[in-house]
């Protein structure tokens, strides 16, 4: 799941980064409104977390440019104005939530898996393909009822296979949301990790659609 971050706030920011990584998410960070919409132009993340008071332009012009240029996008308004009024303007300016700062983070997690929730076909938190079974609250995955142990990036993959069921994942979406902006990325590592969930959950469980990428059919 790749998140993009527009949080002036450089503390703020990194804190909320580390946070956010260490919860398996795909995170990147700017500081500006047109930085932000460079990004959602050209590398379209899953969710935006948008503070509404940036340094260049008002964070309600980002949002409905945002919406304009990537309308399935999910976005969370994050600011000091916690006036009423101003989170009427912002929920029918587009945002899909509002968090008012000061929060705390594991209202944020719940808010942000709520948002995953409505980007794939998965309606709760528990994620079922066949014996295999996922929880996105635990981050835990298990498969005949035994827990099955996977690495942050393993888990991550799966994640977005099994929320898009049925659903082809090309190679470049799938390690959008795998790895951050600047993090070295070799090129078989996809592959790597594919190699080793197949070893876990078995070689049918994840399909290869050769030439396009990858899914994961309903058992």
């Amino acid at each position: 799941m790749h998140i993009l971050l527009v949080e002036d706030d450089t503390s703020l920011a990194a804190a909320l980064c580390k946070a956010l990584r260490q919860k398996n998410y795909a995170v990147d960070a700017v500081t500006t409104g047109n930085e932000a919409l460079h990004v959602i132009r050209t590398e379209k993340p899953d969710i935006t977390i948008l503070d509404l008071g940036l340094p260049d332009m008002d964070g309600i012009e980002v949002l409905k440019k945002a919406r304009h240029y990537q309308p399935e996008i999910q976005i969370l308004i994050l600011t000091a104005r916690s006036d009423i009024e101003e989170k009427i303007i912002g929920l029918d300016s587009g945002a899909d939530d509002y968090l008012a700062k000061p929060f705390e983070v594991d209202e944020l997690l719940a808010r942000l898996r709520v948002l995953e929730r409505r980007l794939g076909s998965a309606k709760t938190s528990l994620v079922a393909v066949g014996d295999v079974v996922l929880d996105t609250t635990t981050n835990m995955v298990s498969m005949s009822g035994q827990n099955v142990e996977l690495s942050r990036r393993e888990y991550s993959l799966l994640r977005s296979l099994m929320e898009n069921v049925g659903r082809v994942k090309t190679r470049s979406v799938l390690e959008n949301r795998l790895y951050s902006w600047g993090e070295e990325v070799s090129s078989n590592a996809l592959e790597v990790h594919i190699h080793n969930l197949r070893k876990k959950l078995g070689s049918d469980f994840i399909k290869t659609v050769r030439g396009v990428g990858y899914r994961v059919n309903q058992l």
